[in-house]
């Protein structure tokens, strides 16, 4: 069984610079996550909730998922304050209840967000898994979107660890599944 967890997918990250495939990531987590409904799995939703007047404050309008998105209510919702969802969150605990064969990771942002989630899931002892192609950033000074995802999918594919951390397609992922 999985568990796939979509990180900060919220109306607030629409402000400031575009983000890279927007659209196209919110198309592929709503594959992922009927993915993984359909095989008695989890979603669990990273929603952030920030300090007053930054675009993520509790109930304000960028605190909102995305509309777009295919959310269930039998998904859990887990609010962080800090990059880490593993900090200060009920997340280790819903994880250890559903006790996952391995963990999906999608969301927002590739550099920040994800990349904790990603390092946390790992440092919890689960297998990970990132969906390549369903996370999303917006071009940093230093460096466009597109080669920010791929620095961290070459990091996050050379952790040390115990556990396993694949980086792979949403086209991948429903493969397996249908096979």
């Amino acid at each position: 069984m999985d568990a796939i967890i979509v990180v900060d997918m919220q109306v607030g990250l629409l402000n400031g610079a575009p983000k890279h495939d927007l659209q196209g990531v919110v198309r592929r987590i709503n594959l992922l996550t009927a993915m993984v409904r359909e095989r008695s799995g989890k979603v669990i939703w990273i929603r952030h909730c920030g300090k007053p007047g930054d675009g993520f404050e509790r109930d304000a309008e960028g605190w909102s998922f995305l509309p777009e998105l295919d959310r269930h209510t039998d998904d859990a919702v887990i609010e962080k304050t800090l990059n880490d969802p593993f900090v200060r969150t009920g997340l280790h605990s819903t994880l250890a209840q559903i006790a996952p064969d391995r963990v999906i990771v999608t969301g927002w942002a590739t550099d920040s967000c994800v990349d904790s989630t990603v390092r946390s899931a790992i440092s919890s002892d689960h297998h990970v898994v990132v969906a390549s192609d369903a996370h999303t950033v917006s071009d940093r000074p230093h460096m466009d979107a597109a080669a920010v995802i791929r620095h961290h999918h070459w990091v996050w594919s050379n952790l040390l660890t115990n556990r396993s951390v694949r980086i792979v397609t949403t086209g991948q992922l429903l493969h397996e599944a249908a096979s």
